[in-house]
């Protein structure tokens, strides 16, 4: 086997690993996050290890037959408890690390029986892909097959059933990663079983070699995939929603901000428009230019204004909101007629198409206005404490 599937499966795995390096760094004294990188780091490790080519170099290089095959184990041991650990942060509770350490100490006692299995049994003869059912009946080798196949299969079957029962009391995002890594983790228990079944027919004389060499892998890398991707998915899902956000209202902020643009390029009142840049980025830069436009405006916003056009849109508008919203657009478009021209500028105060006779684009302000109700400035019009407000 040329091992394409195990460095495919260590590539996506220490690529999620890459990921996360950022914000580990960031906030390297977070046990989750850290757990989440050894996770990650130690699943590659374990596909890594356990291809062919890497089987053959190990042995090679270290010059002791089979090398490879304890280093695997060790590998696969340690993912396993990093998983447990993994369940026991995400899910929290007031024993965590006690629970976290528990589950280290045992899986540190396998890794120690790992290391005194094989170094008393006898494995002379070198085995990359078959190691497990080769040696099944030699003394202590097969006890140390056992040993970590029951600890992977214990840790990705508990696995599962955390993460299955747990996703039925949440929801979005947390409960989309959970189904997904409980389904990698089942995934990752058809290695574990389809090993066992290889090694137990070789107990009784029969040779399922090609369950241990060829259905195995490709079942551990499908569960790599799905438990990368249930890992990552509680990580990315809130900001992939984030940046709609942040793009739906950049977009809804346009007519605004065209309303102020002249005023903002007059005024010299805003940055360069930022380029390559996140959706974040871009809304920050919008909502600053809007709030210095604002700003600027604040002494020709006329109180009396908004509540006689509030008054007048109460009694046409959908609703208080859709009234709220009329009033705050005629209180901006006239304060950008009175700031341009010098002279104020008033509307009859029941008249049904108020904001026609307003500035040019006035109307579409009326569909984005609900952002102006959370301005400091606007807080101020609506207590009548700007200049704007003593005005008739």
């Amino acid at each position: 086997m040329s091992g394409l599937i195990n460095y495919l499966s260590c590539g996506l795995l220490w690529l999620g690993m890459l990921v996360k390096a950022p914000d580990l760094i960031r906030h390297w004294r977070d046990p989750y996050l850290r757990v989440i990188c050894v996770l990650l780091a130690l699943a590659g490790a374990c596909f890594f290890l356990g291809a062919p080519p890497t089987v053959g170099a190990i042995n090679h290089l270290s010059g002791v037959p089979n090398l490879a095959a304890p280093l695997t184990y060790a590998s696969i041991t340690a993912y396993s408890a990093s998983s447990q650990v993994l369940i026991v942060y995400w899910r929290g509770g007031p024993h965590v690390h006690r629970t976290a350490r528990r589950w280290i100490v045992a899986y540190t006692i396998v890794l120690v029986g790992i290391a005194v299995m094989f170094a008393l049994g006898h494995t002379p003869m070198e085995r990359r892909t078959d190691f497990d059912t080769y040696y099944a009946t030699t003394p202590f080798t097969a006890e140390m097959i056992v040993l970590y196949l029951t600890g992977h299969l214990a840790a990705v079957s508990v696995t599962t059933v955390s993460s299955l029962r747990w996703a039925r009391q949440v929801h979005g995002w947390l409960r989309a990663g959970l189904v997904t890594l409980g389904i990698g983790s089942l995934c990752g228990a058809g290695y574990s079983l389809t090993k066992f079944a290889a090694v137990i027919a070789r107990w009784f004389g029969r040779d399922w070699t090609e369950l241990g060499t060829t259905v195995s892998p490709a079942a551990a890398g499908l569960g790599a995939v799905l438990i990368v991707v249930g890992v990552l998915i509680p990580l990315a899902g809130p900001r992939l929603t984030q940046r709609r956000q942040a793009r739906r209202t950049y977009a809804r902020l346009e007519p605004l901000e065209h309303e102020l643009a002249e005023l903002l390029t007059r005024r010299a009142l805003r940055l360069p428009r930022p380029r390559l840049s996140s959706p974040a980025t871009r809304l920050v830069w919008r909502q600053t230019s809007i709030h210095n436009a604002l700003g600027h405006l604040d002494v020709f916003f006329d109180r009396a204004l908004y509540e006689r056009t509030l008054e007048a849109a109460a009694r046409t508008a959908g609703g208080a909101e859709q009234a709220e919203a009329t009033a705050w657009a005629a209180v901006v478009a006239a304060a950008v007629v009175e700031e341009r021209t010098g002279e104020p500028h008033r509307a009859p105060a029941d008249a049904p198409d108020l904001l026609q006779d307003r500035a040019p684009g006035t109307a579409l302000l009326v569909h984005i206005a609900d952002a102006l109700t959370r301005s400091p400035l606007v807080a101020r019009v609506r207590t009548g404490t700007t200049e704007g407000s003593t005005r008739a």
